[in-house]
């Protein structure tokens, strides 16, 4: 089995609407793929009525947190996406996102960048409207090549000049919060120092030691000695090792089902979730 566990949509920062995004997964050549958007469940009926005959459905989502002043993600699956809780959570990150965008473009403005909040919005569409959508705005008007080279300090990585801070969820209380709506917790990407700031092993044993059940370690961001690492991490505090491609379509230059999850560590996401069940596809229109 071929099981990618971290793909977005245009429902948060993906390119590939959701039923395009299954299409291209089975395509692929995956057996199993989850929809994880930035802190938003919108895409789930779209990508469940297309799902193609042979490919299962994982509905989950990632979480923006927030601890001792770094940002990280947390992936959390087959949970319960009526659960008031942490639907209200997920509503309070989401609404934060269009002051925290138009805070970032007025910044860009004084830094001389002319881009607007009609350009960000015309990217964004009908997708939660974040850091990518600004980042593909000033690789429109050529201040940077690429989406990733929008994330520096110089424009809008962590602490960056034109960077803006957002409500961000504590891990802890997300942990909670899922694992009320019957899900199961993924730290992504934890050792992405490209991005920023990353959480110490000590934060992360602490987070374990709350209920996390897993961290992403096969993935784009983490280099061989980073991965290494992280297994050892992981097997030490008894945590799931999952991979996955992060895959945001056109934005980013990973492809679908570049990195993968064990069979086995998928079946025990699977058994421990009780708020909803991976969806089989019986041939999507």
């Amino acid at each position: 089995m071929r099981i990618d566990l971290h793909c977005h949509s245009t429902a948060s920062d993906g390119t590939d609407t959701p039923a395009e995004l299954v299409r291209n997964a089975a395509a692929g050549g995956l057996d199993v793929i989850a929809l994880t958007d930035h802190d938003t469940t919108r895409g789930y009926a779209e990508a469940i009525g297309a799902l193609p005959e042979g490919l299962t459905l994982v509905t989950g989502a990632e979480l923006s947190c927030r601890i001792d002043g770094v940002s990280l993600h947390m992936l959390a699956y087959l949970f319960d996406p009526e659960e008031p809780a942490l639907l209200a959570e997920r509503e309070l990150v989401r609404d934060d996102r269009v002051p925290r965008a138009r805070g970032m473009i007025a910044k860009l403005q004084g830094l001389g960048v002319p881009v607007t909040w009609e350009q960000v919005a015309r990217i964004a569409g009908d997708g939660s409207v974040g850091r990518p959508h600004v980042a593909t705005a000033l690789v429109e008007l050529g201040v940077v090549p690429s989406v990733s080279d929008a994330f520096t300090q110089d424009w809008l990585a962590d602490g960056g000049r034109a960077c803006v801070e957002k409500h961000e969820t504590d891990p802890f209380e997300a942990i909670r919060l899922v694992k009320g709506a019957g899900g199961v917790t993924v730290f992504a990407h934890p050792g992405a120092v490209k991005r920023g700031r990353t959480v110490p092993e000590s934060a992360i044993a602490e987070l374990a030691a709350a209920g996390l059940d897993g961290i992403e370690v096969d993935h784009m961001d983490h280099d061989e000695d980073t991965r290494a690492r992280l297994r050892g991490l992981a097997e030490d505090l008894g945590l799931l090792v999952t991979g996955s491609s992060d895959y945001h379509g056109s934005r980013k230059t990973c492809v679908l089902g570049e990195y993968t999850t064990d069979p086995e560590v998928y079946g025990e996401i699977t058994r421990r979730a009780t708020g909803a069940f991976p969806v089989p596809g019986t041939g999507g229109a």
